[in-house]
């Protein structure tokens, strides 16, 4: 037993730190719009030393109606396709860059249970993304897992997308 406060070492995962140096190197910023992971990717990256420099804001749009609201996904995209989707990550992606200002936008929808949603199964992630010079993307994952598990792997996903988009890795 100690007679102050005891301070845990934590540090942020490689991926976090490699996509604020990306973004930094690149000399672009980021902003995030997130359901399932309810703001754990903008946590994150705010986790790394410096990430001041590149991380302007982030959006929670957990309820549908706020990813309308918040994040400007239309009323279309969300009827036609669902929450759930493809085409909602796309939208969470350009509106979280939109939104606060940033060069580079990251969307991330899906299903962490442990219920399906939408005819969607447990572990379907949309991640939406969109940087300068391209439009918006959007990349489907499954992830087995709990709940954690899943939005973990979310994040995770999202930043090596980020890293490679910043380095010119997906253009290779």
């Amino acid at each position: 037993m100690t007679d102050g406060p005891v301070t845990p070492t934590v540090a942020p995962p490689p991926a976090a730190r490699a996509a604020v140096t990306a973004l930094r190197d690149r000399g672009w910023t980021l902003a995030t719009a997130e359901s399932l992971t309810a703001g754990l990717l903008a946590a994150t990256i705010a986790d790394v030393p410096g990430a001041s420099a590149v991380l302007r804001g982030g959006l929670i749009v957990y309820a549908t109606e706020l990813k309308h609201d918040l994040a400007g996904v239309s009323r279309e995209i969300l009827d036609e396709y669902g929450a759930v989707s493809a085409e909602t990550a796309r939208e969470l992606a350009r509106g979280a860059a939109a939104r606060c200002g940033a060069d580079v936008g990251v969307g991330l929808t899906g299903v962490a249970g442990p219920d399906p949603q939408e005819g969607r199964p447990v572990g379907t992630v949309f991640l939406g993304l969109v940087v300068p010079g391209r439009g918006p993307w959007s990349v489907p994952l499954r992830v087995d897992g709990d709940r954690s598990r899943i939005r973990r792997a979310a994040c995770t996903a999202a930043l090596e997308q980020v890293v490679a988009a910043a380095t010119g890795e997906m253009d290779r």
